[in-house]
């Protein structure tokens, strides 16, 4: 008997070791790391709610429900780290308590420092503070982890809000070109890619650093991060395929960085993909979506240096770099069911953008759109979107 308590006692340090090691990973150590204990969680946890919003009619209510999916992981790794130590310190303390109940019994009273149960000897004792210790500690992380997840959120999300007006709700990027005759000017694009180059680097390091944003949603149900980006990336594909002396050196910077980022995500959470795909490898997103797209541009004259037949090529030549990534992350997380963004597990179909109207006082069903570097003074009536 005494050689299986000794044996458990081993077994216990290494539940210990792996479970320190997990909490390193996840609240401590930057880079990507996933523990095996943080999948695990994440899949139960996925697996609960899908099985709970699979009958939950329409998208809007669902992503009511899936608000709740990032909370109850980060509180399921807590109380997973916890049971974790509670069982390691008392499968430890077996051999020198000699009952295994009195054992868990004082690992808990320890471990929540809660000093009810202990043995007074030295081997004992020092497991005891050891074990609180770690209570404390495990407790105190994840405390200042909050404070660090909101404030990336925080960050992302605001250029995400503003993704509203000048790409619609949710976001398509031919509508964020579009728009570009109304709302952002052309001469305003350069200055905007830039700006979604940095989102898309601080995102790749805070994300991939801390997986759990991933599943934190945008508060309006028609945003999200993905599809934000997406819609930014598929307008500067979409750009340099139709107009490629136009576009700005900004947007490539733009695409390579986004490209860039959903790569690096999918390392993070264990998505496989080509890292130099061809040009020609083909995508997901029909010709006939495509030819949606360039209607869409062609109804506010935006101008076009290449016949659609021409675009396509190179359009699916950009986009095959970061299609892949963005379909299967939109399915996982069960994003809003956005135009060009792929299949949902609900199989809901895509939702239709909402497209800007230039509404005047003199045009109130909508006027042309204005001329090219001139938007401003010709939007005293306002635009509905």
């Amino acid at each position: 008997m005494q050689a299986i308590r000794m044996l458990a006692s081993v077994v216990g340090v290494v539940l210990l070791i792996g479970t320190s090691i997990s909490v390193l990973k996840t609240l401590v150590m930057p880079g990507g790391r996933i523990g095996h204990l943080y999948k695990t969680v994440g899949l139960v946890v996925d697996r609960a709610f899908r099985l709970a919003v699979d009958r939950v009619p329409g998208y809007e209510r669902r992503d009511r429900v899936l608000a709740f999916q990032a909370p109850v992981v980060l509180a399921g790794l807590l109380i997973s780290w916890l049971v974790a130590y509670l069982i390691g310190f008392g499968l430890v303390l077996w051999p020198v308590v000699g009952d295994l109940a009195a054992a868990l019994r004082e690992s808990g009273s320890s471990l929540f420092t809660l000093g009810f149960a202990s043995t007074n000897r030295g081997g004992p004792t020092a497991i005891d503070f050891l074990a609180g210790a770690d209570g404390l500690i495990v407790v105190a992380l994840q405390i200042a982890y909050l404070p660090t997840l909101y404030g990336a959120f925080n960050r992302r999300e605001t250029e995400v809000t503003l993704m509203a007006v000048r790409a619609g709700q949710p976001a398509w990027g031919p509508e964020l070109l579009a728009r570009s005759r109304f709302t952002i000017t052309t001469e305003d694009l350069p200055n905007f890619y830039r700006q979604w180059e940095r989102w898309a680097a601080d995102v790749a390091e805070s994300h991939s650093s801390y997986p759990i944003l991933l599943r934190f949603r945008s508060t309006h149900p028609m945003a999200s991060w993905l599809i934000a980006l997406l819609a930014v990336l598929d307008s500067a594909a979409l750009f340099s395929a139709v107009a490629p002396d136009e576009l700005p050196v900004q947007g490539r910077l733009c695409l390579a960085m986004g490209s860039r980022c959903l790569r690096q995500l999918a390392d993070a959470v264990g998505i496989p993909y080509d890292p130099d795909p061809r040009p020609d490898a083909g995508i997901a997103l029909t010709r006939q979506e495509f030819d949606q797209g360039i209607e869409r541009l062609q109804s506010v004259g935006f101008h076009m240096q290449r016949t659609p037949d021409e675009a396509w090529p190179h359009f699916q030549g950009w986009r095959v770099n970061y299609e892949p990534i963005a379909y299967e992350l939109a399915y996982r997380l069960d994003v809003v069911p956005a135009a060009w963004s792929g299949p949902r597990r609900s199989g809901e179909p895509p939702m239709a953008p909402k497209l800007v109207i230039n509404r005047t006082p003199d045009r109130p069903e909508g006027a042309p759109p204005p001329t090219r570097g001139k938007a401003d003074a010709a939007m005293g009536g306002g635009s509905s979107s």
